[in-house]
């Protein structure tokens, strides 16, 4: 492990330790709103705001789009992979597991049936996604399952997927004047 992989992962415990800390001292601590916005441009594409950042979001030809950018559920396999590497960083620390190396790949099936409406008892979202970590130390395969097991009841991103999560949609009219 280099100086900087020490340096982070020392880091990470002082974080840990950090908000551990915070939320014991007021539980409202552990409550926190992430914000995006969208502003639609081209056919299907948008720009997509996320704090002091942002993304462009395309669609392929066969979607409509220019391929200017990875499309929605990129980003979602996207989020779902760079969540998982920090979930396995905060878990490795926490349970003292070493992780010299990750890296993570995703795929998933999706039907555009359903997207385009051809076929209403098709799911419109992915039907299947495949991860594969590989994780690169010295520690044995029950300690590595071990850590599998945490990242996976505590992944947010995994999360989302894996259970219900309100979402209601407000759609507010502006009349355009010519």
């Amino acid at each position: 492990m280099s100086a900087t992989d020490t340096a982070s992962l020392s880091h990470l415990s002082s974080v840990i330790a950090a908000t551990s800390d915070a939320v014991a001292q007021n539980p409202a601590n552990a409550q926190v709103v992430f914000r995006a916005s969208a502003q639609a441009h081209d056919a299907v594409a948008s720009t997509v705001t996320l704090g002091k950042y942002s993304v462009e979001v395309d669609e392929p030809p066969a979607l409509g789009g220019d391929n200017a950018a990875a499309n929605p559920v990129e980003y979602y396999l996207a989020s779902l992979l760079s969540c998982q590497v920090v979930t396995y960083r905060f878990w490795a620390d926490k349970l003292g597991i070493r992780v010299d190396d990750i890296s993570a790949r995703a795929e998933g099936d999706l039907d555009v049936r359903g997207f385009f409406g051809f076929d209403e008892s098709v799911r419109t979202g992915f039907g299947e996604v495949r991860v594969v970590v590989t994780l690169t130390g010295p520690e044995s395969r029950e300690r590595y399952r071990e850590l599998q097991e945490a990242v996976d009841a505590h992944c947010p991103v995994l999360d989302l997927t894996r259970n219900s999560t309100p979402v209601h949609t407000v759609v507010e009219t502006l009349t355009s004047e010519n």
